[in-house]
């Protein structure tokens, strides 16, 4: 049977050697181990695929091994001996882990990646084949709708209007191919080809409604089994597997701006976007222009731009100074986090600042209180550093334990954590006095996050986005790594560091 793919979902012939592996699942061993025993071994074992390759090996037998099994995805080179960076390193395990692989050790001395194997009743269904090499478990996992490093997005069409959007509907519209016999729609958001949605012929093209949160989504059309981007979607991105998907946004924000009936261009720009002039054009309407994002949680100033000046929302409710002597609008999304000053009944003026806002001085004014200073100020779930400034004073929270030892700034700052999505848990160790968390999250601060007792255990909650972190603990000024995590690799002082990988929520 022939398959016809666009790189979707196809490296089938390069992983031929990884299928060949997968039907001894079906044989009455519990191990089976290839390898030339001076440096390499594949191993399947309990459902799961292992590759272990040791640092040191000659890259002639590398290249070998890698062509014997149809590695040559992997980049176990690039892994193995590096020399591109941390920032590389990091890409290149993050789309491993997308791969369905798992790094189970990254030392001195080897590198170990497992990765779990399917059954193997449905391999007579091609793209069941396909996938087998290529598809996470949940690509829901890989691929949230909302994660923690999307501020904003847009869609930009042309050729056709944008997808009809009613309440939480979507209906993806794929333009012509009007003799295509059958026509699917597969995305992040249908586990790809598994899900694959039926698509409905029209007089102009086809279409297929899904219902969606607000974020955004990647998705493909599949036209008499051929895969295709959608060509009147401006908007596109790399997978990190080598696919290239368009990008959709349902937006969940609508900017309006009424009159200017003579103007002849008008952009939307704001903190969101990084008070990029010219990104965000509006579109004219009736009654004004408009222009509908995706917007995360938190708090949002922003402006319009009409041929060249700037104006505030005049529909706005919330502004806050621009440091040019105006104003910028203010939207927030969100539940709103109560900072607050106790005391302090005489400063003239008291401004929260932070990584939040960049570190902006003249922005959030406090209102005073009978008790002291306050500010309601929208955050999304995240890591957040942030001081006081009265009369010009800068000062951390006093009634806050947490802080960090921030690298850049040799400064000293309050530590928030908003919607923890992960526990640090540490075993044992019931005569310590006191032990701490510490990572590339809080920039290693090693007395920061206070870790409590429950149990016989110490605990702490988090927020950590997706991806990759390493962390360690701290126990009465000891570093040590988690002797209950097997992910560790090697850090310049040859002690360790654990690793965690978070997938999306």
């Amino acid at each position: 049977m022939e398959i016809k793919e666009d790189g979707q979902k196809s490296r089938w012939l390069t992983c031929l050697g990884l299928l060949t592996s997968l039907l001894l699942l079906a044989l009455p061993c519990k191990l089976f181990s290839q390898g030339d025993q001076k440096g390499t071994s594949y191993t399947v074992k309990d459902g799961r695929m292992c590759i272990e390759v040791r640092r040191n090996i000659d890259k002639s037998r590398l290249d070998r091994f890698i062509d014997q099994y149809g590695l040559s995805d992997l980049d176990l080179p690039a892994l193995l001996f590096g020399g591109s960076g941390k920032e590389s390193e990091k890409r290149l395990i993050s789309r491993l882990r997308k791969m369905g692989w798992r790094l189970e050790t990254n030392n001195g001395k080897t590198i170990v990646l497992s990765k779990q194997m399917q059954g193997v009743g449905n391999l007579n269904d091609p793209g069941r084949r396909i996938s087998l090499m290529e598809e996470h478990p949940n690509s829901f996992d890989l691929f949230p709708a909302q994660n923690d490093n999307l501020v904003f997005g847009f869609n930009r069409f042309t050729g056709k209007y944008p997808f009809s959007v009613k309440e939480s509907q979507v209906t993806f519209f794929e333009k012509g191919h009007s003799s295509a016999r059958r026509v699917l729609l597969a995305g992040s958001f249908t586990n790809w080809q598994h899900g694959a949605l039926e698509m409905k012929k029209t007089d102009s093209g086809w279409t297929a409604i899904v219902s969606l949160e607000p974020g955004k989504y990647w998705y493909k059309f599949i036209i008499d089994g051929d895969w295709a981007t959608d060509r009147d979607n401006y908007l596109s991105e790399d997978d990190g597997m080598g696919n290239t998907n368009s990008v959709y946004y349902k937006t969940n924000t609508v900017f309006t701006l009424p009159g200017f009936a003579d103007a002849r261009d008008v952009y939307l720009s704001g903190s969101f976007n990084s008070w990029n002039p010219g990104e965000l054009p509006m579109s004219k309407g009736a009654y004004g222009w408009t222009i509908n994002l995706y917007l995360a949680e938190g708090t949002h100033t922003y402006k319009f731009i009409v041929d060249g000046k700037w104006y505030e929302d005049p529909a706005g409710v919330v502004h806050v100074p621009d440091g040019h002597n105006g104003f910028n609008s203010v939207l927030q999304l969100g539940m709103p986090h109560r900072f607050f000053l106790k005391g302090y009944p005489s400063a003239r003026s008291v401004v929260l600042a932070g990584s939040f806002n960049g570190w902006k001085t003249y922005e959030l004014l406090m209102h005073k209180t009978v008790e002291g200073w306050e500010l309601p100020y929208a955050l999304g779930p995240g890591n957040y550093e942030y001081k006081f400034v009265i009369d010009g004073k800068w000062i951390t929270d006093p009634a806050n334990s947490l802080f960090v030892n921030n690298r850049e700034s040799h400064a000293v700052n309050s530590y928030l954590v908003v919607q923890p999505n992960y526990t640090f848990r540490l075993e044992g160790y019931d005569n310590a006095k006191v032990v701490y968390l510490a990572g590339d999250f809080n920039d290693w601060t090693p007395n920061s996050l206070g870790m409590r007792r429950e149990g016989n255990a110490w605990v702490v909650n988090v927020h950590l986005s997706v991806g990759k972190h390493l962390y360690k603990f701290v126990v009465d000024g000891k570093w040590i790594i988690d002797s209950a995590n097997p992910l560790w690799e090697e850090n310049e002082y040859g002690t360790g560091n654990s690793i965690i990988w978070m997938e999306g929520r």
